[in-house]
């Protein structure tokens, strides 16, 4: 037996055992991507890289799936220089990555809703599965359905070409569909924190906000001084546009908030301290473990009669976090605003919402984290043609005004299957699996650090259901590699040589005859999402093949 340290720890292992498998005895998380259990080692990607010091005092990087221990052996995997070279080599492989990670509609839109997983979900005619994925996001879909000016559609690729995506007629057919059922989807809160929140104010921004609170496990109250909750949303003079806002819309949408668990008390407005009959926050702040504050536009006199910061359009706050400088005490929406879209309100409920569940759980108000994504930019027009290929050639349609029934007929089911497989599916498909993403973030590698000129997106997938984009492929080998393994009469083999070799089928054979029953098994070891299932699938989890 072979006796090391790695990050402190002694352990024993045989020789010609690893670093990385001995790391892994400890329980040591030595991230790697062109390395899987029960398959030869490819050394290729250097995100595995541990820093060694052997008996003789040299010290020196290596990849910990490829190189054996020695004797007294001491390993550093998690140290600052150790996760420099690391990201360095994540970012060296970024450099030459196309492909977005999250699609241009899910960032034009505010509340930045998995748009393409929802039209995913409608094209397959999974609408329950559709209102889950909205309302991870936007806890008012059919009102937003009807007053959002769509940013989302202005940042669809389609648009250029034959139209966007209807995207916002479809979120407010599912969303007109749940509320028409007799048990519409009520989401499961998280256990009970035993903390309790007051949101003052139950516009779209107070709605929202309470909602994904008391998702988190919060007792929630919201107060308003309507004796309807709403807000502007039922003001005829505001800018969300009450008119096209059926008011049975509404009143049904805001009890699908409320059935949460979401305790509301209408006729209570906020006062200045020492005015009886309403609410003030130093009241509140007695009673509960935070207070938010989403009244809508005041003027400055207002604000700071109520015992509130002013800043230059309303309560000052910190950006990102909302909270004011009153300990416990956040404000959102046009309360720091002035005057704002009902998605900007909507967006700002939600980002408060974790600021406060963070404050209450870790002691410490944190901004919303902006999600790691590769981004392509704009496209060429034969690489828009490319995505085409894998959409539905239709015409965009707007799809009717409402859902009066949950019992869709055929037509109106196919006309919004139709309308969502229009989408060209710019995200990533093996987005959850994507470890090449898990590391970026995990290491902070900037994915332009090292960008120059980049590759022309390509898509193969010659009759097939497997889908490979070259782009994105780092040429690990691991799917090479499980097609030897296998003994295929095809399989997949390296074409090219120096920088232009990529994978690719032997005789010019399509991937679901070169793959056959493999297919699946590719895919999952596929650290980047190069090789996909077309449809969105993701395969199974492997026991006998483990990523390190």
């Amino acid at each position: 037996m072979i006796r090391l340290t790695i990050d402190g720890q002694s352990v024993e292992v045989p020789p010609g055992t690893t670093i990385l498998k001995a790391a892994q005895k400890l329980g040591i998380d030595i991230p790697t991507l062109c390395y899987m259990d029960g398959l030869p080692c490819q050394t290729s990607c250097l995100v595995c890289l541990v820093k060694v010091r052997e008996r003789n005092g040299r010290e020196r990087f290596v990849p910990s799936c490829g190189t054996p221990v020695a004797p007294d052996m001491e390993v550093e995997s998690e140290t600052a220089d150790v996760a420099a070279m690391r990201r360095t080599s994540l970012e060296l492989l970024l450099s030459d990555h196309v492909g977005d990670c999250l699609a241009p509609c899910q960032f034009a839109c505010p509340v930045h809703m998995n748009i393409p997983d929802m039209l995913r979900h409608i094209q397959s005619r999974q609408f329950d599965e559709a209102i889950v994925t909205i309302k991870e996001d936007i806890a008012l879909p059919a009102v937003l359905g009807r007053v959002c000016p769509k940013p989302c559609e202005k940042g669809c690729r389609r648009g250029s070409a034959d139209g966007a995506v209807a995207v916002c007629d479809l979120k407010r057919i599912v969303a007109d569909w749940d509320l028409a059922r007799e048990d519409f989807y009520v989401p499961t809160c998280e256990a009970a924190s035993g903390r309790r929140v007051a949101v003052v104010g139950a516009g779209p921004t107070g709605l929202s906000a309470a909602y994904y609170l008391r998702r988190r496990g919060h007792a929630v109250t919201l107060f308003d001084r309507q004796v309807q909750p709403g807000g502007r949303l039922r003001d005829p003079n505001s800018s969300g546009n009450p008119a096209i806002l059926p008011p049975e819309v509404l009143n049904r949408e805001i009890t699908a908030v409320l059935a949460v668990g979401i305790e509301f008390r209408g006729g209570a407005r906020l006062e200045p301290p020492n005015v009886r009959g309403g609410v003030a926050v130093d009241s509140l702040r007695g009673e509960f473990d935070a207070v938010l504050v989403c009244i809508g536009e005041q003027n400055q006199r207002t604000w700071e009669a109520l015992g509130l910061p002013s800043g230059p359009r309303g309560v000052a706050v910190e950006r990102g976090t909302f909270r004011t400088v009153i300990p416990g005490v956040f404000a959102a929406g046009n309360a720091i605003r002035g005057r704002g879209l009902v998605v900007r309100g909507c967006a700002d409920g939600k980002e408060a919402a974790f600021a406060i569940d963070r404050f209450l759980k870790e002691g410490e108000a944190k901004p919303w984290p902006e999600p790691f994504s590769v981004r392509i930019g704009k496209l060429a027009a034969e690489e828009l043609d490319e995505l085409h290929s894998l959409s539905l050639d239709a015409p965009r349609e707007e799809l009717r005004a409402s859902v009066d029934s949950c019992d869709l007929d055929t037509a109106e089911v196919n006309a919004a299957s139709v309308q969502a497989g229009r989408c060209l599916h710019c995200d990533c498909r093996a987005l959850p699996g994507c470890r090449l993403r898990r590391y970026a973030e995990r290491y902070g590698a900037d994915p332009n650090r090292y960008k120059g000129e980049r590759a022309v997106l390509r898509l193969q997938y010659k009759e097939s259901h497997v889908l490979y984009e070259p782009g994105k492929c780092i040429v690990c080998g691991l799917c090479v590699a499980v097609t030897e393994a296998a003994r295929l009469p095809l399989g997949l083999t390296f074409v090219g040589r120096g920088f232009d070799v990529r994978v690719g089928v032997p005789f010019q054979r399509s991937l679901e005859e070169a793959l056959g029953k493999l297919a699946e098994q590719c895919v999952a070891v596929c650290p980047t999402g190069a090789l996909s299932f077309r449809d969105g699938k993701t395969p199974a989890s492997l026991p006998i093949l483990r990523s390190g």
